[in-house]
């Protein structure tokens, strides 16, 4: 059995675990295991190479992802389609495991519909996939981000200043909110509920006339206002999957609240920081989990489907149903950090 193993989307915490945990698992077997550099662009252009126990020896407490990644989608041009068919057979890949998020997976469910055994594994810090409770990179992301807010909560309260804190989040504000609760931030914006500036600006002002001179706001990179329907964007341009660069909804949030209040406000993007450093033990543990099970599912002839966390468990669920729709943030959580917002 020869399998090939790759790693697409944004880079994530805990990528390097599940490599590590299929090869592992995979050689119990008596499997060989192939790694595609570059995600689906190594599969169209045949950039591979053999992953043993010494070349994954050491990479349980690395970042990114040893193989490389990239945006790339294959269904945008017939010819790459085509191209990925040909270097399946071409390298004798008997199976394919795909380690990605939506994008990703949806790729992968595409050429099992094709005839193509596939595997897929959750990867992403938005925690946005449907079919499982968790994808590992989340935990990782929420830790950096309620630190940095324990760090910004600190110098807000020295200046008095309104801190603004902008993080990952697309259509799903995870990220903002679990770390806006851990960080105990004063206002969560989300993906998910619209906000109104006026709203934030009276919440700051009550907090100054209580005496408390400093605010705390986390936005996440997706909130919109009630009366706008468009995302800040970085520019117009998009990705190989038509999504476009976000990023300075949080930048516009901290001009209109300095200039309505006049309160000083400072922002901060976290960016890529989120995404970036060695994995929680959580996520390392949750990774090497769904490395060994992908390849049990392979063991036990049981493909187009992608591992993922129900509870405590690891179970298996169909590609159709885990790119299905993304999974937004659960309302009552939600209602609950709004018990601490002012």
């Amino acid at each position: 059995m020869k399998i090939g193993i790759l790693t697409g989307g944004g880079d994530c915490p805990g990528e390097n675990a599940v490599i590590r945990a299929v090869v592992k698992r995979g050689y119990k077997y008596g499997y060989s295991i192939i790694g595609i550099k570059r995600g689906w662009l190594g599969l169209i252009n045949g950039e591979v190479e053999p992953l043993t126990n010494f070349s994954v020896s050491g990479i349980l407490p690395k970042g990114g992802t040893i193989l490389g990644t990239s945006r790339s989608n294959p269904f945008k041009k017939e010819d790459d389609v085509q191209r990925v068919m040909s270097n399946i057979k071409k390298f004798g890949f008997d199976t394919l495991i795909t380690i990605g998020g939506e994008d990703t997976l949806s790729v992968a469910k595409k050429f099992y519909e094709m005839g193509v055994k596939v595997v897929g594994i959750p990867k992403t810090i938005d925690n946005d996939l449907s079919g499982t409770d968790y994808t590992f990179g989340f935990d990782t992301a929420v830790n950096i981000v309620t630190e940095a807010i324990d760090r910004l909560h600190t110098t807000a309260e020295s200046h008095d200043r309104v801190m603004v804190i902008e993080v990952m989040g697309r259509h799903a504000g995870w990220i903002a909110t679990v770390a806006g609760i851990a960080g105990g931030a004063d206002c969560i914006l989300i993906p998910e509920k619209p906000f109104e500036i006026e709203k934030i600006c009276k919440l700051v002002k009550s907090r100054h006339k209580r005496g408390r001179g400093f605010s705390i706001i986390v936005v996440a990179e997706g909130a919109v206002p009630t009366k706008e329907t468009k995302f800040v964007t970085m520019d117009e341009s998009v990705d190989a999957f038509g999504h476009v660069k976000l990023g300075g909804v949080g930048n516009v949030i901290g001009k209109e609240i300095e200039k309505i209040t006049g309160f000083e406000t400072r922002v901060t993007i976290l960016g890529h920081i989120q995404r970036g450093g060695s994995p929680t033990a959580f996520d390392r543990v949750l990774a090497t989990r769904y490395g060994v099970a992908a390849v049990d599912l392979i063991n036990n002839g049981e493909f187009g489907k992608m591992v993922a966390l129900r509870g405590n468990a690891v179970i298996s669920v169909p590609l159709e149903e885990a790119v299905a729709k993304l999974k937004t943030v659960d309302l009552g959580l939600y209602d609950i950090a709004e018990i601490f917002f002012g």
